[in-house]
């Protein structure tokens, strides 16, 4: 285990921090927590709401257009500290009193956002301590957002203030569901200035105890390094030691966490229990370590934006399972683009009916609310020409009709939804310290740990239908089969873990690089896997960055391996090689590249390269086949994803045709199509089609 998993290091930590429970032992809930609203649909779509900017004279006209549209949710407060707090010891908040009042009176609930992602200009101005500061030595400046430290203790007494005084207002209101703590916070970086520096070498010694520990764990014998006083120790900018650059993560995410947690408290402490409290995370962003930082939360959201071009199912899926797997329970995407954004390269629209298969994707892998950003748009600001609802001049834009469309849709089919959940036989782990360890010392520009990781979801999922994406810690005896594509570190205790789930019949696959570090980011004595060679009965001899693809056959036909390559070397019986390297660089010429082996009554296997779609989805024919994996539904046409919750004496597909012609599907037998209102055994999908089929048999 991790270091930052132990209890009695947490709290030995440092003075400004509020520290919370390690994700890397992540356990499920004891009963997993109802995200849907009590008294409200168990699916429900929503917007964000800015009605700060807007005379009030307009919210009823805004607020009857929403509930014509079947909006359920409005998402609110989040960027107006400065109406709410004017000025120093100043708090307003009649009008917001008066917004979520009105809100309530068209049946929509709201969800407050505290503010702390814009300061205001007063606050920047008399404390200019509490800016963040960029890794060049210069403050950054009042007129974005997130121009705060996170660190900055003066900062975060500002934030428990406003999050205290409008806890105290709204924590017993019964039109406010729930909190979203500050708004996609990590979004900027880090602060570099001394206090966060102070902080972090305060937190080394917490962690380290000892200058000679930590010495030793960081080798820093290596180009002269060794610290002999903390203060020396530096904040990390660019290439650095990679036991430090580690750490820094491993503080910015307790930085981030703690300050999260500075305004759980205080309106915990004031609010009802029924309010939830979340955060919105940005599906991959990888400024910290999202096991962790969720655990206090009472469930997990995200911003669902495609930017430039058009949905991938299979990434927009990966990065929805990568987010209910943060706390293994239904989700929210807080927020969604209405057709466009404004902020990437292209800022192209979406097609035609492609924002309503997004809205249903997410449902059908464990959304429990929509919501578009945003409603109106705004009449100045960095995203004046971003995707709405409803125009500049007050009235809809074409997108609003298709965005009711999907309302109305979750509207009918929400009670086929209540109380389900998406159940998998098949898990991909994702660690943040393997993905940060591989981005240190990439080997070559065109590795991507994530790019792999959606190569392994695609293909699983094509057969399996449902994939869960969870921790490298998390529980996984119920899984059939686990893949760990990219399990760079690998530490005794975790290697552990997942010899239990091999030894008690589970099948454990292993992709490139696995294995080669220990949690201080360090070389193990071992040669790849580390801890699991005795397992596997084999171990890496070589890795290979490749100029060239490198043909690869066996068992599971022939192909090429690109990017990376390893030369494995069986060393025990049992051992069965599924794929060798062909004429190579001379060092792989014949050599095996994937090595299984029976171990316990389970099996483990290593896919030691990245190999090309034909052999991956061989692999993972195979794969699924030796572990007793099957379809949710059963065979469906090219195109068409399937997604199942399941619930109490029921189980609830949703199938979207990503294709771009007509598709028919043939279910196993007769079900509910809900959003047809009939009984069917058949059903059609144009392009960007939506079906939603009850099985309650």
């Amino acid at each position: 285990m991790s270091w930052y998993s132990l209890p009695l290091l947490r709290a030995a930590w440092c003075l400004f921090f509020v520290l919370s429970a390690s994700a890397q032992t992540t356990k499920p809930p004891s009963a997993p927590i109802p995200t849907q609203i009590p008294g409200q649909n168990a699916i429900l779509m929503g917007v964000a709401w800015y009605p700060e900017q807007w005379p009030e004279s307009r919210w009823e006209e805004d607020l009857r257009l929403m509930e014509a549209a079947d909006l359920k949710v409005v998402r609110i407060a989040e960027f107006a500290w400065s109406r709410m707090g004017p000025s120093e010891g100043h708090y307003d908040f009649d009008w917001l009193e008066r917004a979520i009042n009105l809100a309530a009176k068209h049946h929509i609930v709201s969800v407050l956002g505290t503010p702390t992602a814009t300061p205001p200009a007063w606050l920047t101005q008399k404390y200019p301590d509490v800016l963040r500061m960029e890794p060049d030595g210069q403050r950054v400046t009042h007129g974005n957002r997130t121009h705060a430290s996170a660190s900055s203790p003066r900062y975060r007494e500002f934030c428990r203030r406003i999050a205290e005084q409008m806890a105290t207002r709204f924590g017993h209101n019964p039109n406010v569901v729930g909190w979203q703590i500050d708004n996609e916070y990590g979004y900027a970086r880090m602060s570099y200035d001394d206090v966060t520096r102070q902080q972090f070498q305060d937190w080394l010694k917490a962690k380290y105890k000892t200058l000679d520990n930590l010495n030793t764990h960081w080798a820093t014998s290596y180009w002269s390094q060794t610290y002999d006083n903390w203060r020396e120790i530096p904040i990390p900018v660019g290439g650095h030691n990679p036991g430090l650059m580690l750490d820094w993560k491993h503080f910015g995410t307790d930085t981030w966490t703690s300050y999260q947690q500075n305004q759980i408290d205080v309106i915990r402490k004031h609010a009802e229990s029924r309010q939830f409290i979340t955060g919105n995370f940005m599906g991959f962003f990888d400024g910290f370590d999202h096991y962790t930082i969720t655990q206090p939360l009472t469930f997990a959201s995200w911003d669902d934006y495609v930017g430039t071009g058009h949905v991938d199912p299979a990434y927009n899926g990966l990065s929805h399972d990568l987010t209910r797997g943060f706390k293994r329970m239904n989700f929210w995407v807080m927020e969604t683009q209405p057709g466009a954004v404004n902020w990437s390269s292209l800022n192209n629209f979406l097609n035609r009916g492609e924002a309503r298969a997004m809205a249903w994707q997410a449902v059908g892998h464990g959304a429990d609310d929509v919501n578009y950003w945003q409603w109106r748009s705004a009449l100045n600001g960095q995203e004046e020409i971003h995707g709405v609802l409803v125009g500049p001049d007050g009235t809809p834009v074409p997108f609003y009709d298709e965005a009711a469309q999907t309302a109305h849709e979750f509207a009918k089919a929400e009670s086929s939804f209540r109380d389900t959940q998406p159940l998998s036989e098949v898990a991909l782990l994702y660690s943040y310290d393997s993905h940060w360890a591989i981005q240190f010392q990439k080997h070559t520009e065109k590795y991507d740990d994530v790019a792999l990781l959606k190569i392994y979801y695609q293909a699983l999922r094509q057969i399996s239908q449902s994939v869960d994406v969870v921790s490298a810690y998390a529980p996984v005896d119920a899984y059939k089969l686990v893949a760990a594509p990219s399990l760079n570190v690998l530490p005794k205790d975790l290697a552990d873990h997942l010899l239990d789930y091999v030894r008690n019949g589970g099948h454990l696959v292993l992709g490139p690089r696995s294995g080669m570090k220990d949690e201080f980011n360090s070389l193990l004595p071992q040669r790849q896997p580390g801890f699991l060679v005795d397992a596997l009965g084999a171990r890496v001899e070589q890795y290979y960055a490749l100029e060239k693809d490198v043909p690869v056959s066996g068992l599971w036909g022939s192909g090429e391996a690109s990017i990376w390559a390893e030369q494995l070397k069986s060393q025990a019986p049992g051992d069965e090689v599924l794929l060798k390297y062909g004429k190579s660089n001379g060092w792989l010429d014949d050599q095996p590249a994937v090595i299984t082996r029976a171990y316990g009554k389970g099996r483990i296997t290593y896919i030691g390269a990245v190999l090309d779609d034909k052999l991956m989805a061989a692999a993972t024919e195979w794969m699924t086949n030796t572990s007793g994996v099957t379809p949710v539904l059963g065979p469906v046409p090219d195109g068409i994803e399937v997604s199942r919750r399941i619930g109490p004496g029921k189980q609830v597909f949703v199938l979207i045709n990503y294709s771009q012609e007509d598709r028919r599907v043939t279910l196993p037998h007769s079900m509910n199509l809900v959003l047809d209102g009939k009984n069917s055994n058949t059903l059609d999908l144009a392009p960007y089609g939506v079906a939603v089929a009850l099985d309650n048999r």
